[in-house]
Order: structure tokens, then C-alpha cells, then sequence
């Protein structure tokens, strides 16, 4: 039975979706978006084009969102009423958007509880911002992925660059910079590493060699094979 939760935090960039996608695959366990979560609240306000500033909408419009997120082999799905955005909630638009709403302390209240709910059970990898130190601070085995800058950029540029959405290195570079400094300097669950994390630095590293070492860590946690 699947008992254990796995949280993996870091900044933007950190390759923190797919590490986390690709380990709970070799683990048989449910991955869950919450950077996901929070860009289909961000999609959906511009959509309707609410001033992102008013917590009192945002709240309301997090939590009557008709929200599904569905794991694929490919990745997470993410579907709001029925309709499918997931390369939507992906655009430089919502991206760089999505740290001011991540911020409103009442729309992350609401997002925090779903997916505590969603772990309840155990038998969870969940990734984003303040998964160790606010939504699953019980959590068997924490991780705090990281990267430099430039990596960070140059992986989000590849990853555009294959999706044909236009863009540039140095926009890209200069938005997870700013980005990095709006995550850690809110009020509200500041990007943090958990005291009980362990960091991994993917600087250099490919995407394989980072899960094995959080299989490696989860072997040593919980005496998982």
C-alpha cells in the first residue's frame, strides 16, 4: 500500500514537473500539478478579465473553477468546464501573471485545502512552491530542487521553442529572475525549503539521473524499494 507522500518544492524552472511526473511513474504513485493549479486560476481570471488584484473575485473564481487535472503518460492534462487548457495555462501571458495571484493569500487557502485533500490518502507526488513547509509539512521524503538561472531559462526556452510559442532566452531569463524574486519576498507561503528537505542542485543533470536520486532518498526514508 502505498503510504508515503514525496513533496518536491524549488523555483521556477527546476525542472520540478517532470522530475515529479517521472517518479511517481516508477513508483506507481499519483502526481499532482499544483503550479498547475494556480496557472488555471491565473488563465481563468484573464479570461474573464478580473483585475487580479482583487483577492475577493480571485477567491471566488478559484474555488467555483470546475477544475480537472488528468495524469497521462505525456504529462498533466488540465481541463476547466469541460474544456481543455493545458497549453494555454502555458503561454507567457498567464506565466507571467501567475506569481500575483499565487500570492492572494485566500485563493492559495483554497488551493492548499484541495490538495491536502488529494493527499490524504498517501501515495502522493506533489510539486510547486510551499508543498514541504505549508500544504504537506508531513510528508515522508522532501525535496527542494534547484538550478542556476541560465539553466533554468534555457530549459524553459527549449521547452517553448518545441510547443512553437515565440519568445527570447534573455525575456525568458530576465521573467524567472523576477520571478524567483516575487516567490521568495511574498507574504503569503514564501518559496522556502523545508528544514527537513534535502537539496538537489540539477545544474548539469538530466532529467533520469535527478529521479534516481529521489528514489535513492525515498529508499533511504521510508525503506521503499
Amino acid at each position: 500500500m502505498n503510504t508515503f507522500n514525496i513533496a518536491i518544492d524549488g523555483p521556477a524552472g527546476a525542472g520540478k514537473s517532470t522530475v515529479a511526473r517521472l517518479t511517481a511513474n516508477r513508483l506507481h504513485f499519483q502526481y499532482i500539478d499544483t503550479g498547475a493549479m494556480y496557472r488555471a486560476v491565473t488563465w481563468l481570471a484573464l479570461q474573464r478579465q478580473l483585475p487580479l488584484d482583487d483577492s475577493e473575485r480571485m477567491a471566488a473564481a478559484a474555488m467555483e473553477m470546475d477544475l480537472v487535472l488528468e495524469t497521462t503518460p505525456e504529462g498533466t492534462r488540465v481541463y476547466v468546464g469541460g474544456v481543455e487548457i493545458t497549453e494555454d495555462i502555458r503561454t507567457p501571458q498567464v506565466t507571467s501573471h501567475v506569481s500575483a495571484v499565487a500570492k492572494i493569500a485566500a485563493v492559495r487557502d483554497i488551493l492548499v485545502k484541495k490538495q491536502q485533500q488529494m493527499a490524504a490518502r498517501g501515495g502522493v507526488v506533489m510539486d510547486g512552491r510551499d508543498i514541504g513547509t505549508k500544504v504537506l509539512p508531513h510528508a515522508e521524503v522532501k525535496v527542494f530542487l534547484t538550478a542556476s538561472i541560465e539553466e533554468r531559462a534555457r530549459r524553459r526556452f527549449a521547452e517553448m521553442q518545441a510547443k512553437g510559442i515565440d519568445t527570447s532566452l534573455s525575456e525568458l531569463t530576465k521573467d524567472i529572475a523576477r520571478r524567483d524574486e516575487l516567490d521568495s519576498q511574498r507574504v503569503v507561503s514564501p518559496l522556502k525549503k523545508a528544514n527537513d528537505a534535502t537539496v538537489l542542485d540539477t545544474t548539469g543533470l538530466d532529467v533520469a539521473e535527478v529521479v534516481e536520486k529521489i528514489l535513492a532518498l525515498c529508499r533511504t526514508k521510508v525503506a521503499r524499494p
